[in-house]
């Protein structure tokens, strides 16, 4: 009875450790989910690129810009990916989205060069909306209650994004 109980422990044992993953297979596993430089959603190359400030000054003269820019990630949704931010040359944040939500970028990627293909327009936000990306931020809900006034920015609706290796 006891040899029995002894060999059902250690085959027990040898069970346990065999299911586990190996540390070497766990870094592995990371090392492909902290993969993002890339193409997501419709195919765009960085050929005629337009700066930024000459998009922001499109935008104001016309009320919309259609085409590609280039920048750098600023923030990103932490809750999936749904949008972004880049910093403009005047001062400013501009916010990204994707063409019916069709595709999103790394919750991570943060800090990386990006092009952008798709339209800019200067739009109003309204405060339920700006309030719903406050709390996608991680914003406090003091934040949160203390927007109050619609803003009046550029927004860019992309069809396509490249993220570029950071230099």
């Amino acid at each position: 009875m006891k040899k029995s109980l002894l060999f059902i422990l250690a085959a027990g044992f040898g069970l346990l450790v065999s299911c586990q993953e190996s540390p070497k297979k766990e870094m592995e596993a990371e090392k492909t989910t902290d993969i993002i430089a890339g193409n997501y959603g419709a195919s765009v190359s960085d050929q005629e690129v337009v700066n930024p400030a000459e998009m922001v000054s499109l935008v104001m003269e016309n009320g919309t810009f259609e085409g590609k820019i280039e920048g750098k990630i600023n923030e990103v949704c932490t809750k999936k990916g749904c949008w972004l931010t880049m910093n403009l040359p005047n001062g400013e944040s501009m916010r990204v989205t994707f063409k019916d939500y069709g595709f999103f970028v790394p919750t991570n990627s943060q800090g990386f060069p990006i092009v952008l293909d798709g339209v800019a327009t200067l739009t109003t936000t309204d405060v339920e909306t700006l309030r719903h990306f406050a709390e996608d931020q991680g914003k406090s809900d003091e934040e949160i209650a203390a927007i109050t006034e619609p803003k009046r920015e550029i927004t860019f609706e992309a069809t396509g994004v490249i993220i570029k290796d950071k230099a």
